[in-house]
């Protein structure tokens, strides 16, 4: 909703099951609420009869109801802009694409580091290096209660598990920068911690995710941080966890200027989320993380 103001749009309507959507007034007191999404679809039909119709729908909700919602808003003559990841599974692009045809409007996806600095630069970077072969130690650590495993976010089915609710944004960002998957390995995979390497076309990359508080370093434990994260480039320490507040503004200005992300874009990181959920545990040996390792 901030970025929607932040590019001097206009909430016109939202649905949401719940009903404490007070943060709403935030945003301006016009906006058209609604619990039922058949009643919120009445909606969208009727202002479009009138020729008042949105132009574009923004989708949040859990992952496993994107392709739905992304159909919704086609069909109401809306552009759909989604939340990571596009889709749990990458065999439904390919239908939402020839729907995206069909109707004439676009699909955008939020794939927001793309727009952080940090990340940029070191796209920059690696630009400029084409046959360097970069050595990468990516850790993010976000605490989260035991809340966490029993939502939807827990639950593989809906959510596509750790590597596609929080890790895909890491894995298209780095997929982005140092070219497509070689090959992959996966050390641990639990409901809260994954881990594992890749080669890239261009990076050999150690990872590490997890949602357990005891991950994180003890300095931020001490400061009362829930999240860590850490990227380590050819040993060298690159600061990401900052400049956050204004990626989601430049994701929609970007699709305002049509040059956002689209299901093309997406489908890398979401084709390696799935392998990774289907894939066997192996030891690694040194191609393991610093933490596995017993590192400091």
């Amino acid at each position: 909703m901030a970025a929607i103001q932040g590019v001097d749009g206009h909430l016109a309507a939202a649905c949401d099951p719940h009903d404490s959507v007070g943060v709403l007034d935030d945003f301006g007191f016009d906006t058209r609420f609604f619990q039922e999404f058949e009643r919120f679809d009445r909606h969208l039909d009727k202002v479009a009869r009138r020729g008042e119709g949105v132009h574009y729908v923004s989708i949040c909700s859990p992952n496993h109801l994107h392709d739905a919602h992304i159909r919704f808003a086609l069909r109401n003559g809306a552009d759909a802009i989604c939340e990571k990841p596009l889709v749990i599974n990458p065999w439904n692009i390919g239908p939402l694409e020839e729907l995206a045809a069909e109707t004439g409007r676009n699909i955008w996806t939020v794939l927001q580091l793309r727009e952080h600095p940090t990340w940029r630069n070191l796209k920059a970077l690696a630009d400029a290096s084409p046959q360097r072969l970069f050595q990468l130690e990516l850790t993010t650590v976000t605490a989260r209660g035991s809340w966490y495993q029993n939502s939807w976010k827990g639950n593989e089915e809906r959510s596509g598990g750790l590597a596609s609710n929080i890790g895909i944004h890491f894995f298209d960002a780095l997929l982005w920068i140092f070219g497509p998957l070689e090959s992959s390995e996966l050390h641990v995979s639990s409901p809260a911690t994954m881990s594992g390497y890749l080669r890239l076309e261009r990076a050999e990359i150690r990872w590490f995710l997890s949602i357990e508080p005891r991950y994180l370093p003890t300095g931020s434990r001490v400061q009362g941080e829930r999240s860590f994260r850490s990227l380590r480039v050819d040993g060298d320490e690159l600061e990401f966890s900052g400049a956050f507040s204004k990626l989601h503004e430049g994701v929609y200005r970007s699709v305002l200027e049509g040059k956002g992300c689209g299901p093309s874009e997406a489908r890398p990181a979401i084709e390696l989320s799935r392998l990774l959920r289907s894939s066997e545990t192996e030891s690694g040996g040194v191609r393991r993380h610093s933490i596995l390792r017993g590192e400091p």
